[in-house]
């Protein structure tokens, strides 16, 4: 009887380590420009740089006041951004940070989570009534390299660009060495916040209420900064 218990418990004890094992190797990310597998400490990489709501009053200085809308797009919304970009998407939530004074909208500030390399990075895209790029923050950086694309004196470039633009590298947008997947990352996601922004909200000014208007639920700046 013991014996047979004994081997029970070393079966289990060998199963939960080859389990653990394989879970290690899983998680296990090759980086082919270094040429090895990324250290614990770079697998677990990540810079805070910015709030959503501090990345909002960065983006709209003299709005007299700033709220959050989450947007949930249709499946059919969701295909016709996708088409317009030319790229498919998981999410189809969004938020979005609206800038206004005196009952005028200033702008608006979609938050946006792309992959770069090996994890995704989160920014917010200023998109002004204009239909152009305001600035552009990077809230959260999850790689080990490439967090130049967060500096201003590389993001300035999606300034002023527009949903006409197709942002591409090293036409539109100059590259940074060693960062060309952010950097992808980052234009594809300036993209679809123009595109998001022509869809649901200048579209439906100059054209009044369409199958472009996703389902809306405000937050104001309060309720969203204490996270209701």
């Amino acid at each position: 009887m013991f014996h047979r218990i004994l081997i029970t418990l070393l079966n289990t004890l060998l199963f939960i380590g080859l389990t653990s094992l394989g879970q290690a190797q899983e998680e296990r990310i090759w980086d082919q420009d270094l040429n090895r597998y990324l250290t614990p400490q770079e697998m677990v990489q990540e810079d805070v740089y910015l709030t959503p709501e501090e990345a909002a009053k960065l983006t709209f200085p003299e709005s007299h006041s700033i709220r959050m809308e989450v947007i949930n797009l249709t499946q059919d919304q969701k295909r016709l951004i996708e088409e317009r970009i030319g790229w498919q998407f998981p999410e189809s939530t969004f938020e979005c940070f609206i800038g206004e004074t005196n009952g005028q909208i200033d702008g608006w500030g979609f938050i946006q989570n792309t992959i770069g390399k090996h994890k995704a990075m989160t920014y917010m895209v200023g998109v002004d009534p204009n239909g152009e790029v305001t600035n552009v923050e990077v809230l959260v950086y999850r790689e080990s390299r490439g967090s130049e694309v967060g500096k201003k004196r590389f993001n300035y470039q999606y300034q002023g660009k527009t949903v006409e633009d197709p942002i591409r590298i090293n036409r539109d947008i100059i590259n940074i060495s060693g960062a060309t997947m952010s950097v992808r990352s980052m234009s594809a996601g300036v993209k679809r916040a123009l595109v998001l922004a022509h869809e649901l909200y200048l579209h439906t000014q100059s054209h009044g209420s369409s199958m472009n208007t996703a389902s809306r639920s405000d937050k104001s700046f309060l309720e969203s900064l204490l996270g209701f």
